[in-house]
């Protein structure tokens, strides 16, 4: 089985990281360093059913189904992520704990069988690398004390 396994520390509080990562106006503006996905129908409680929603690529239709499968603000949050085209269903976990002067973030995308899901696992662990060291970092940057996006912030959603 294969996986995705990311650790990045952030010197921001942990309530600051949960709001990034799990407010749906905030989601369009770190994924924009990957694939670009809103978060529609996204609320940060168990049972929840939303989608991802980013450009279509030829071979993927861009969406992805998904059901939050535990939500403990600030410190968990679990859901099940299946391509809406079919296919296994794996879950993606965001652990957020207070670190040093700031927050630990660790995320973790499991669930990935077979060589398609080496594959897959690979293609997605380079591009989340990327969301949450650049992406998630500037939405976090430009987040005031009361987690609101400063104004005349340059931060633009791809979708």
């Amino acid at each position: 089985m294969s996986a995705i396994h990311i650790v990045n520390d952030y010197p921001h509080a942990p309530a600051k990281v949960w709001r990034a990562v799990t407010d749906p106006e905030l989601i369009p503006l770190w994924t924009v360093t990957g694939a670009g996905a809103r978060a529609d129908g996204f609320a940060a409680e168990e049972g929840t059913t939303f989608q991802f929603v980013a450009k279509p690529k030829p071979g993927w239709s861009g969406i992805v189904d998904c059901v939050v499968l535990q939500a403990d603000e600030p410190r968990l949050l679990r859901y099940s992520w299946t391509d809406h085209g079919g296919g296994e269903t794996t879950e993606v976990a965001y652990r957020i704990q207070p670190h040093a002067a700031g927050t630990r973030f660790t995320y973790d995308h499991t669930g990935f069988t077979g060589v398609g899901g080496l594959f897959m696992a690979r293609i997605l662990g380079g591009v989340r690398r990327r969301m949450l060291r650049v992406g998630l970092s500037a939405v976090l940057d430009e987040l005031d004390g009361t987690g609101s996006l400063r104004p005349g912030s340059t931060l633009r959603p791809k979708i």
